[in-house]
């Protein structure tokens, strides 16, 4: 029960890692405010009935990421549920396998749009309201695409990159109001995203430079992003934590083998 008593909210939440997340955060104790797009809503409602089944709290909110008032209205009605926000995980992304000169700049700025304006919409919003409810934790999905060169997610590269100098720069800016904000950056995960946009060929280049030879599951992911939300890691902010099986560390021994 890490996180009884606390309140907080999910984006992305109704598959992949958002869902371990949410039942996760809903298992510990937590009220979760299950957020992911109205075309989602079936799904994001079976999430918050299996949250519900194990004796939790949950409510889904539609929101799509890259609509400031939407984003402002899902932080709002947390915040009138529960009274406070102690929590939040932002946890959007995406982006297409091409090389830059074949990204298109409708992709790119997509990209950007989801996957970093998206996560920056949710923290300023986020961060004013811990300001006004005693503090709190946030935590941003990056990626290891956030931390090196992966060839081939160009554009998905640059927004991670930026998710993680959002997440490392608020964390200096609000380190004395009792708000932390730390990153997970996996490593190669088989989320429905995964299985159904990259054919096995691209599964496996994904997964080749990897120590351990497997998929992350999306649980992994979770039980990492609701430890660092918790006040088990009440002195960790600022931080990219890697949770990508080794991956890092197997780059570091195949240097010629990175990107």
């Amino acid at each position: 029960m890490l996180m009884e008593g606390k309140a907080g909210l999910v984006t992305g939440a109704a598959s992949g890692i958002g869902r371990a997340t949410a039942i996760r955060f809903g298992r510990e104790g937590a009220a979760v405010v299950v957020a992911d797009l109205e075309a989602s809503r079936a799904a994001g409602l079976e999430v918050v009935a299996e949250i519900e089944a194990a004796g939790g709290t949950a409510a889904f909110v539609a929101c799509d990421v890259t609509n400031a008032e939407e984003v402002e209205a899902l932080v709002a009605r947390t915040v009138e549920l529960h009274g406070k926000l102690d929590f939040a995980h932002n946890n959007v992304g995406g982006g297409p396998f091409a090389t830059i000169h074949e990204t298109t700049v409708e992709q790119f700025d997509s990209t950007i749009a989801l996957s970093l304006r998206g996560t920056f919409i949710g923290m300023k919003h986020e961060i004013a309201a811990m300001l006004g409810t005693g503090g709190g934790a946030i935590v941003n999905t990056a990626s290891t695409a956030g931390l090196r060169a992966v060839a081939g997610f160009g554009a998905y590269a640059a927004a991670k990159h930026g998710v993680v100098g959002l997440t490392r720069n608020a964390a200096v800016e609000y380190a004395n109001d009792g708000i932390r904000v730390n990153a997970v950056c996996p490593g190669a995960t088989m989320t429905p995203l995964m299985a159904e946009q990259y054919p096995p060929e691209q599964q496996r280049v994904i997964l080749a430079p990897q120590a351990m030879s497997r998929f992350g599951r999306p649980e992994e992911i979770a039980a990492t992003v609701v430890w660092l939300c918790s006040d088990e890691a009440s002195f960790t902010t600022g931080v990219a934590l890697p949770v990508d099986g080794g991956s890092d560390a197997w780059l570091s021994a195949h240097p010629h083998q990175a990107g």
